[in-house]
C-alpha cells in the first residue's frame, strides 16, 4: 500500500493525470463493502491534505460505517460528459481508507469547518491506480495500471 505522496513520487506523470481528472469534477463515486459483503456505492468528494488524498463524511454515514468495519474501497473519478473525455482518461483507484482521528482530525475540523465537528475524515492509501483512454489513432484502448509492487504497466486492447 502507498500514500498519495509515495504514488506521486514514484510516478509523477501518471499522478498528475490522475489528479487532474479528480480535480476536474467535484463529485466522484466511492464503493465500499456492506456488512454482508455486498458492494455499496456512494457519492463523495476528495481533496488533498498535505501529502494525503482524503475525503470527509457525515457522522455515522453508511460509507463511514462500512469503512470503519472494512477499509477496502474503490473510487471511480467522475468521467464527465462524453465531450469531457476527449483526450482524457477514465480514472479508478483502489486501496484502504484509514480514518484520521485525534489531533490531525481536530486540525482538519478547525481548518475546513465541516457541517459537524463529528464528521469523519479518511485518508486513502492506494493499492492500485488505473487509467483507461483511447489511443491517439482511435484504434485501441490504452490501460495504464500502477500498483506499489509492480509499478506501471501499460496494456493495449482492441
Amino acid at each position: 500500500m502507498s500514500t498519495w505522496q509515495e504514488f506521486a513520487e514514484r510516478t509523477p506523470e501518471l499522478a498528475a493525470r490522475v489528479r487532474a481528472r479528480l480535480e476536474a469534477f467535484q463529485h466522484h463515486v466511492l464503493a465500499t463493502l456492506r456488512r454482508d459483503g455486498a458492494p455499496r456505492v456512494s457519492g463523495t468528494e476528495v481533496a488533498w491534505r498535505g501529502p494525503d488524498l482524503v475525503f470527509g463524511s457525515m457522522p455515522g454515514s453508511r460509507k463511514a460505517v462500512d469503512l470503519q468495519r472494512d477499509g477496502r474501497f474503490a473510487l471511480h473519478a467522475n468521467p464527465g460528459a462524453p465531450e469531457d473525455m476527449m483526450g482524457g482518461v477514465d480514472v479508478k483507484l483502489a486501496g484502504r481508507a484509514v480514518e484520521v482521528t485525534g489531533d490531525e482530525h481536530r486540525a482538519w475540523v478547525e481548518e475546513v469547518g465541516p457541517p459537524s465537528p463529528d464528521s469523519h475524515l479518511f485518508r486513502l492509501d492506494l493499492t492500485e491506480v488505473t487509467t483507461t483512454g483511447v489511443a491517439e489513432d482511435q484504434t485501441h484502448l490504452v490501460i495504464t495500471r500502477w500498483t506499489p509492487t509492480e509499478g506501471v504497466r501499460i496494456f493495449k486492447r482492441t
